[in-house]
């Protein structure tokens, strides 16, 4: 688009951005860079530098078929009492403290879970953290998927209250340092389909951008790429500018990959320096790709799928470490429809498993889904494979998301409440049980480990983009709860077995029972192969209760033999299981036990 005048722009290369410093229109920080002896580096304002000195092996960090994935908001909350919140950003000091036992926190010091000495990831066991996108945005005190400056690091994030100026980069370095040494994998939420206030917006729109779609009916970027069910939409920028992934430029220009003069599609050019930035310089270990269907072009998300692959392979083999790399990286896309073919045709490494939600917040309830009956709702639920997924570790799985709007999509305390049920902590710890016992990747959402619930709605009590969604953070605090306490207990015990018991990391999964006579609905499945120990789980989503009570006893034909000189433990009470009760425990309402030897 041509311009009257000069318009001042951040670098759209810029690794680091000062948002204290802005061209006139208030949109546009400067770009921050170092010289020093003879070279232009990398530096936050005050001239910090990122130190990965103290990093880790690779092949230290946990297999991609043993990942819980913990999935952090950077907007969170303190109550304050008498109804007070103190709303602000966990910045990536906040965060490290939630890794580091060594370090405390920062805006939100006073939380427990960021005090000194304690490693609150370390203490729940998961071992991937997925940071919502911590690219530059241009909205604060949001979600991030606004991305403004996609090589840099997000201004805020690095800026905590008391501080004269941003240290984002040498901040999220020692993050990552601080996972690799608590054996935690750093995945990063890559929004790749729009961004807001992005420098080529001014420099070069109609080549990296498309207007509003619904007015450009007939470009080849309007629309998305083809749905489950193979239709497709116009694009939705959620209100940001769409990058272009389709059509080309009509002459040769500057390729920052190859570093000639190429004729390419920019746009992914752009975003394929993005990704080396950060898997080079930052060092990620995996990749969540939002609306992937607004991305909307196949064969770009299969290259940059493969790209990241090489960058991790390259990576890799600079500390010759042999086999298993394509074992720690996985490149997972966001697509509810789930289109199968985008894992069949290699295009990404998994999908989020949005059927699993669907399916056990239904059978948590009492109900079914998708016109199937109860136990196949189950049945499909713990064995993605039965919805088309090859393995394991194509299948996100998740009883939340950061996307809270919509039908049964609210955090699990508020679904509970609005589905009249009255025994919360009962059905958290079996959605928990079912969620970490499933084939596939498991994923928490923030404060799901204590059943942490919504606070702000729209004006019909619903959360929405507008009421809620963006802008309604975990509040951490309410993990002082007595009955809160026990439910992240009760998920740590599991997430410690999903994440150590081999059992759990193959696909391997036999149902063994089945019970729904007399209003019963029971359900009982082993995990793992024939050579392995391994994993039974019995679950009741029904209101029956043994009879008898803790007297009483729940009897489970085709039960594994025990093993001599084994014994059953229960993990979800951590107990063993006296010999004369295998198989045969008393069990009572919505709950699941789950059991291994030792």
């Amino acid at each position: 688009r041509s311009l009257s005048r000069t318009v001042r722009c951040t670098d759209p290369a810029a690794h680091t951005v000062d948002w204290r410093l802005t061209a006139d229109s208030g949109n546009q920080p400067a770009a921050v860079v170092r010289f020093s002896g003879g070279r232009l580096t990398v530096c936050d304002p005050g001239g910090e530098r990122p130190d990965f000195s103290g990093d880790v092996p690779l092949n230290r960090l946990p297999q991609n078929n043993s990942l819980v994935i913990y999935e952090l908001p950077t907007a969170w909350t303190n109550s304050q009492g008498q109804g007070h919140r103190e709303l602000g950003v966990g910045t990536f000091r906040d965060v490290r403290a939630m890794v580091d036992e060594t370090v405390g926190g920062a805006n939100f010091a006073s939380l427990p879970v960021v005090e000194r000495g304690r490693s609150y990831l370390s203490e729940l066991g998961a071992n991937a953290l997925e940071l919502l996108p911590p690219a530059d945005s241009f909205f604060k005190r949001e979600w991030g998927y606004d991305t403004a400056h996609f090589l840099a690091p997000d201004h805020d994030l690095g800026f905590p209250e008391g501080k004269t100026s941003s240290t984002a980069i040498a901040d999220i370095a020692a993050l990552v340092v601080a996972c690799h040494h608590h054996g935690i994998r750093f995945f990063v939420d890559m929004v790749m389909a729009f961004g807001r206030v992005e420098p080529y917006q001014t420099i070069d729109f109609d080549n990296f951008c498309i207007g509003d779609p619904k007015d450009h009916r007939e470009d080849p970027d309007a629309l998305t790429s083809g749905r489950a069910d193979g239709h497709q939409d116009i694009r939705d920028g959620f209100g940001s500018t769409l990058f272009r992934y389709t059509r080309e430029l009509d002459a040769p220009a500057y390729d920052p990959i190859s570093g000639q003069n190429a004729v390419t599609v920019p746009a992914r050019q752009h975003m394929y320096s993005y990704l080396t930035r950060w898997m080079r310089d930052l060092r990620i270990d995996g990749i969540r790709m939002d609306s992937v269907e607004n991305v909307a072009n196949w064969d770009f998300i299969r290259d940059f799928k493969n790209r990241a692959h090489d960058l991790w392979n390259e990576r890799w083999a600079a500390q010759a470490l042999g086999e298993g790399a394509d074992e720690r990286f996985l490149v997972v896309g966001e697509e509810l429809s789930e289109p199968m073919a985008l894992l069949t045709q290699g295009r990404l490494d998994g999908l989020w498993n949005d059927k699993f939600r669907a399916l056990i917040r239904a059978a948590l309830i009492g109900l079914t889904e998708d016109g199937l009956n109860f136990e196949e709702t189950v049945r499909r639920a713990i064995d993605c494979r039965a919805l088309g997924f090859i393995q394991g570790t194509q299948a996100i799985n998740y009883l939340t998301s950061h996307d809270v709007e919509g039908f049964r999509r609210e955090r699990l305390f508020n679904f509970f409440s609005s589905s009249g049920v009255t025994d919360i902590e009962r059905r958290v710890k079996l959605a928990f049980a079912c969620l970490l016992t499933a084939v596939g990747v498991p994923m928490i959402l923030a404060g799901e480990e204590f059943a942490d619930q919504h606070d702000r709605f729209d004006s019909q009590g619903h959360v929405t983009q507008d009421g809620g969604k963006q802008v309604d953070p975990v509040d951490f605090s309410r993990l002082g709860d007595d009955w809160r306490r026990r439910i992240f207990e009760y998920v740590a015990r599991l997430v410690k077995a999903r994440t150590e018991i081999p059992a759990l990391s193959v696909d391997d999964t036999t149902f063994i029972h089945t019970d729904f006579n007399d209003g019963k609905r029971v359900l009982v499945w082993r995990r793992g192969n024939d050579t392995q120990t391994p994993a039974v789980v019995i679950a009741n989503f029904s209101d029956f209760v043994s009879d008898g009570g803790l007297a009483g006893e729940y009897r489970v034909p085709n039960w594994p033999a025990t093993p001599p000189g084994k014994r059953w433990r229960e993990i979800t009470q951590d107990r063993l299981v006296a010999p004369e009760f295998v198989g045969r425990e008393p069990l009572f309402s919505w709950e699941a036990k789950v059991y291994t030897l030792v």
